[in-house]
């Protein structure tokens, strides 16, 4: 019996040569064993610097590939669904980066060539697979802090550099794109449904055009969220809960780190100066390790992946929603 999904990473984009393929490799059931780039050379450099068996000079040479099981996508964004859909009509799974598009209408195009080629396709939301935001969800739904009101989420980091595809707006680069995708994840992922409406705030770099501050709110129903990214602020990171009897805070919730340990914040006393405040700490875990074995595991027992592509047209659905919104200046309706 298989053991062992074989991966092929298409593209040496650093998130993946620095963070993604480091912690598949140290998978279960995860073996990374080729990787590929327009250039020979530097796939080849970044094969030896990994220790990965097969490097090739072209994407088309790595799909070809009859050993290769599973592809991860890291690619820019505006070759997330283009080069997906060659994997996959290639016969691969494919795991691909975040936010799986630029529009929905081009992530809805992967349902139908799902079904068509009958393999497995998700979103890289690595957080997905984090013990501390899985444990948050468990006591949100238990009741820990009553009924969810509101989430407000802070992402930020500085980066003006013209030549970075996450300044290049042909590349779907920008604040929301990039960041505040996970803060409406993480909407959706503990409300447990999309927005019905939502308003969005956008502040566009004069130069590059990329969206460098936008701010939102999303509107559940039975509660809201409200969250800032930006691209060209201080570094940061937060995400805290607000119930009708406690909070929840997550220290570090997006990048968390795979050398200490993360901890939440529960506050189920909602004491002004903090004396109902406990601490859960977690072990030392890499979130792409287990994003890669959760994925693995998908495809070797026919379950279904952590971060669906109906789950992804969602998200998307609620970026295009805000962008809209910060041309109408009016609430406007996610379309999914």
């Amino acid at each position: 019996m298989k053991t062992k999904v074989r991966w092929g990473v298409l593209s040496t984009a650093n998130i993946g040569l620095k963070k993604v393929i480091p912690g598949m490799m140290r998978g279960e059931c995860t073996a990374v064993t080729a990787i590929a780039s327009r250039s020979l050379e530097s796939a080849r450099k970044a094969a030896g610097q990994l220790g990965i068996a097969k490097a090739y000079g072209s994407y088309e040479e790595l799909l070809a590939d009859p050993e290769i099981d599973a592809i991860y996508n890291p690619l820019p964004n505006q070759l997330h669904v283009p080069w997906t859909i060659k994997a996959a009509e290639a016969g691969k799974h494919v795991l691909c980066e975040k936010p799986i598009s630029i529009t929905v209408a081009e992530a809805e195009t992967l349902l139908s060539v799902r079904v068509r080629t009958g393999v497995k396709i998700g979103e890289a939301f690595m957080v997905r697979t984090h013990p501390q935001w899985l444990r948050v969800h468990e006591l949100i739904s238990a009741g820990a802090i009553g009924e969810l009101r509101t989430i407000v989420g802070a992402f930020s980091y500085f980066n003006n550099d013209p030549a970075n595809i996450r300044n290049q707006v042909e590349c779907g680069g920008g604040a929301l794109l990039d960041i505040g995708c996970y803060c409406i994840q993480a909407a959706r992922f503990y409300f447990g449904c999309q927005p019905d409406r939502v308003v969005g705030l956008v502040d566009r770099d004069p130069a590059m055009r990329i969206d460098r501050l936008t701010s939102a709110m999303l509107d559940f129903g039975s509660g809201q969220c409200i969250f800032t990214c930006s691209t060209q602020m201080v570094p940061y990171q937060r995400l805290q809960f607000f119930g009708t009897t406690g909070r929840i805070e997550i220290e570090i919730p997006f990048n968390a780190p795979p050398d200490r340990l993360t901890r939440i914040i529960v506050d189920a006393t909602g004491e002004l100066f903090g004396s109902g405040c406990r601490t859960e700490e977690f072990s030392i875990c890499d979130q792409y390790t287990l994003q890669g074995d959760a994925f693995s595991r998908a495809i070797l027992d026919g379950t279904e992946v952590p971060v669906t592509i109906e789950d992804a047209i969602g998200n998307m659905a609620v970026i295009e929603a805000i962008f809209n919104s910060a041309k109408s200046g009016s609430w406007e309706a996610p379309a999914h």
